[in-house]
């Protein structure tokens, strides 16, 4: 049985010298009352009540337990409503994931921009590739970008889509010529993220409908940022999200390689745990979110 639940039934009692009246106030049958007071006699070791046919009083024992037992319940429901408080209020530390680089360069000012308006929130900015076990690493939500979550144990909310391309800096295609359909590729020096493309195949829709073709090159990485950098230096040709290389197609470091055909793209989720007792502060944050990802035109170009 539950202590605290027996403890409440016998204080009941004990107000009111009487297990009919205990039980008609708690909606109870008397017999689970008597069964509660007996349970919690038999815990402690000692006769709490006395009883007659015509009449109930507290032994020096049950004395005992009314004054201390009230005080364990008075505090139980403070500490009940500072629980609830912090579930409500905003204020305490969230615990966010994201994946490395979207985390630096777009969540960061998300994060600047909410704490701006909630002070009394903190943050604690985790690495998340799409593995990290969020329960198990104690994160309130994280950032999952990618075409489709396989992970079905997690509550997630979709905040967006963003479209992907493909590039190559001006020396690499100076060098090693501009792949005028998809079926060109696999001549070419393709960099491959290794989470979002396991088995090399890249998917184009775009004259012709869909295709899919399969591709290899001299570098492969779960990092997106390296890949980036390798396609910066010459490297070859890689596949991004739109948010990451906006800048270096703006400043030409980048040039979007089969303009005429749109890689599959990508959606942004927030996952979670679960929605049941979500911190008031974690619900903020989700709901600032969702409000800005609808705002960002730029990312669909």
């Amino acid at each position: 049985m539950d202590r605290l639940r027996a403890i409440e039934i016998f204080a009941e009692v004990a107000r009111g010298l009487s297990f009919s009246g205990a039980a008609q106030r708690l909606g109870m049958a008397k017999g689970n009352v008597t069964k509660h007071v007996a349970w919690l006699e038999e815990l402690l070791g000692a006769q709490l009540l006395t009883r007659t046919t015509k009449s109930v009083s507290l032994t020096e024992a049950g004395l005992s337990l009314m004054e201390g037992g009230q005080d364990l319940l008075d505090r139980f429901d403070l500490v009940g409503e500072a629980v609830r408080g912090a579930v409500k209020a905003p204020k305490g530390t969230i615990r966010v994931g994201t994946p490395p680089s979207f985390g630096a360069t777009h969540l960061v000012p998300m994060i600047t921009a909410f704490s701006n308006a909630n002070p009394d929130i903190q943050f604690a900015m985790y690495l998340d590739d799409g593995r990290v076990d969020i329960a198990g690493e104690g994160l309130d939500l994280s950032l999952r970008i990618a075409p489709s979550l396989k992970d079905t144990s997690l509550v997630a909310l979709k905040l967006g889509s963003v479209p992907q391309r493909l590039v190559a800096s001006p020396t690499y295609l100076s060098a090693k010529g501009e792949p005028q359909t998809p079926e060109q590729l696999p001549d070419h020096d393709c960099l491959v993220h290794a989470l979002k493309s396991p088995t090399s195949y890249w998917t184009l829709t775009g004259p012709g409908g869909r295709r899919s073709v399969r591709v290899s090159g001299t570098m492969r990485s779960n990092f997106g940022e390296s890949l980036r950098h390798a396609a910066l230096l010459g490297h070859g040709i890689s596949m991004h999200p739109v948010y990451m290389i906006s800048h270096d197609i703006e400043a030409k470091r980048l040039m979007v390689v089969l303009p005429a055909y749109r890689p599959t793209g990508l959606d942004i989720y927030a996952v979670y745990p679960s929605r049941r007792n979500m911190p008031g502060r974690v619900r903020l944050f989700i709901d600032f979110l969702r409000e800005r990802f609808q705002n960002i035109a730029e990312w669909q170009e």
